[in-house]
């Protein structure tokens, strides 16, 4: 079987297919991958078959996306992810996807939900295709409170598919043969049934390129409980008000708490000596020692501090991030907190709870044992496997 990965520039997106492709790999099957090749080459394995598709987007490529983007909130923000991003990066990628499909040949296609073209080409071609949803968002009715919003979406996805000579009708978020979520009820809440093609398999967790040599380990302190804070891969830069008051929280808990700050350190600024600020953390192999988590409630970072059983503090910036937050919360594995308006004691009295409150790690071990028992990676090899 020859499988072809169809993912967005976004790390991710991209991690899971990695961890898949691996198992699929073992099983004597070749993958592949299609996306932007500004992007991808540092995010695979090395070696990996790359068929670059949707180059760059405007003059400056992904990056000066993002410099707009993220200092957008609200539905300003999703304007902009589904305006700005999402439709002119499924219209910049659907040639090179075409083009990879004639090249590799593929016997099926694995289509992240915001890499729309992958889904696009395989109705256009008749070729079968799954769904990667690497955030659970999409299956909690987002848009429920929100009809008009709904419609919007609703509205660009249709014109996108008239556009690119797809037949309407149809949701190539979604498709109808097999749904990977990389996520587990557990998590996402089971208010009503889902249909029985959604494959709900837990986080699929690989190796990163980093191996941690770099990282100064003799620095984690033996004593004090660890707490690490991250605002992911790209909102480092939007996190300076935030950061300070995790500081200030800090002070207050540095006698019983390490904390270790993955941020930029121009934006930080000066941290205590007993702070351990660093620009990148070789996260995976970071979590096994620690005893929760602050983040921004992307759904890679919440799952693998899951995977590890460590409760959150959770500071939703903005596109699923606060669906995400809420799950986190509604599951009572976390606290989640404000971001553009954090105070120094909000952020003190929920990571306290946090590290306190065996609720809140009876929880959190509750989902990393749904994780496990979804089987991730493997589990969603298995699952492409019997569609071939």
């Amino acid at each position: 079987m020859k499988v072809l990965f169809v993912v967005p520039p976004l790390a991710g997106h991209i991690n899971p297919t990695v961890a898949v492709a691996a198992e699929l790999a073992a099983c004597g099957h070749r993958v592949a991958w299609t996306g932007p090749a500004e992007v991808l080459p540092r995010l695979l394995p090395a070696g990996a078959a790359l068929f670059p598709s949707g180059d760059r987007a405007g003059p400056a490529g992904y990056g000066s996306l993002h410099a707009h983007w993220r200092d957008l909130r609200g539905v300003g923000a999703l304007r902009f992810l589904w305006d700005e991003a999402l439709i002119p990066l499924a219209r910049a990628m659907l040639p090179g996807v075409d083009a990879a499909v004639d090249a590799y040949a593929p016997d099926l296609l694995v289509v992240d939900q915001q890499a729309l073209a992958g889904a696009v080409i395989a109705q256009r071609r008749g070729l079968p295709w799954v769904t990667s949803a690497t955030t659970s968002a999409e299956f909690t009715r987002p848009f429920a409170g929100f009809p008009r919003v709904g419609e919007w979406v609703a509205d660009r996805i249709a014109g996108l598919l008239a556009g690119s000579g797809a037949p309407g009708g149809w949701d190539p978020r979604f498709s109808d043969r097999l749904v990977l979520v990389f996520s587990t009820l557990e998590l996402v809440g089971a208010d009503e049934p889902y249909p029985g093609h959604y494959a709900f398999v837990g986080p699929a967790l690989s190796a990163r390129p980093s191996d941690g040599s770099a990282f100064p380990w003799q620095r984690l302190d033996p004593v004090r409980r660890r707490v690490l804070v991250s605002l992911g891969t790209l909102n480092g830069e939007a996190g300076g008000r935030f950061y300070a008051a995790v500081l200030q929280a800090a002070e207050r808990l540095a006698d019983h708490v390490q904390l270790i700050l993955a941020a930029p350190a121009d934006v930080v600024g000066a941290v205590p000596d007993r702070v351990l600020l660093l620009e990148h953390v070789p996260q995976l192999q970071l979590l096994p020692h620690l005893d929760a988590v602050v983040c921004h409630g992307g759904h890679n970072t919440v799952c693998e501090a899951l995977a590890h059983g460590l409760p959150l503090v959770v500071a939703p910036i903005r596109d699923d991030q606060p669906i995400v937050a809420q799950q986190v919360a509604a599951a009572g594995a976390g606290i989640r907190v404000r971001f553009g308006r954090a105070r120094a004691s909000e952020l003190h009295d929920a990571i306290a709870a946090v590290l306190d409150d065996p609720a809140q790690r009876r929880a959190a071990r509750r989902i990393q044992a749904s994780f496990a028992a979804a089987g991730g990676a493997a589990a969603a090899a298995d699952q492409l496997e019997k569609l071939i």
